[in-house]
């Protein structure tokens, strides 16, 4: 019987709460935590995330996924963007610190001691989460494992160049259209200056070398989001890497959003198998 306990509210350092779903069963055995991060434009209630923790959960590790403090989901309302203002105001540091107040609070919870094994913690980005778990695993050392789901090699290239740089410095602010929810999303220019301060810190090539721990990168053949190649360098920096390329798949790994099915799509349920393997080898 598995524990789903969804929705708890953690203090992070950005005075937004950081909303948290856990997924394990009430074994006493304390299992491997895996901490999943979401992407750009996503939230931890995605499409099918639920029945990955689900099967985590099932294969007796300890699975946590959250809202990022500025994803643009509230405590009321976690799923979708009815705070564009916070989605505006987010940028890469507050994801850091926010990944970094979970570890924490997961180690320091009292209620999971008997379940959880604080020596071995592996994180899992999907996207630009991908970038995130890679920057935080170079940066905390209680991180044993890392693992990519069709996660990004690099921040600043993402940024617009030029005309549309300066426009945006200009106007303070650029909007990028949700296809799905037909919102105007604002990018406050912020989030381009926090870059820019911190462009040492965000480089995630310098991460991925410079961190020694087990690292599985996965990604879909057909991605068109996140090209494969980002894969191939992601592999050629990290000395400790395994490379799994999925002939297919694209970049959500054959889900959507709303997932109304009780199963797993072929894919995503492939490289749930395979982390799971990986994560407790």
């Amino acid at each position: 019987m598995i524990t789903i306990t969804k929705n708890i509210s953690i203090d992070g350092v950005h005075q937004k709460p950081i909303i948290t779903d856990v997924f394990y069963k009430k074994n006493d055995i304390k299992k491997t935590v895996v901490i999943f991060c979401h992407g750009y434009k996503g939230f931890k209630d995605w499409g099918a995330w639920d029945l990955v923790g689900e099967q985590f959960a099932l294969n007796d590790t300890f699975f946590i996924k959250f809202n990022f403090s500025h994803n643009g989901g509230t405590k009321e309302i976690p799923i979708d963007f009815p705070d564009l203002e916070a989605f505006g105001n987010n940028n890469y540091s507050k994801e850091l610190d926010d990944l970094q107040s979970v570890i924490d609070w997961v180690i320091g919870e009292n209620l999971y001691k008997d379940d959880i094994n604080i020596n071995k913690i592996i994180l899992i980005g999907h996207s630009r989460g991908g970038g995130i778990v890679n920057l935080k695993a170079s940066e905390e050392q209680r991180i044993t494992k890392v693992i990519t789901w069709a996660g990004v090699s690099d921040y600043g290239s993402r940024f617009p160049v030029e005309k549309a740089l300066q426009e945006w410095k200009d106007k303070k602010v650029m909007y990028v259209k949700n296809g799905r929810t037909l919102q105007e999303m604002p990018h406050y220019i912020q989030f381009y200056e926090d870059f820019k301060k911190n462009e040492e810190r965000l480089t995630i090539s310098k991460a991925v070398k410079t961190q020694k721990k087990p690292y599985l990168i996965i990604h879909g053949t057909e991605d068109k989001a996140v090209l494969k190649s980002e894969a191939n360098l992601l592999h050629n920096w990290s000395l400790e890497s395994e490379l799994f390329l999925l002939e297919g798949a694209n970049h959500v790994f054959g889900a959507k959003h709303p997932w109304l099915e009780t199963k797993l799509p072929e894919h995503l349920r492939c490289i749930t198998e395979k982390s799971i393997t990986f994560a407790k080898n």
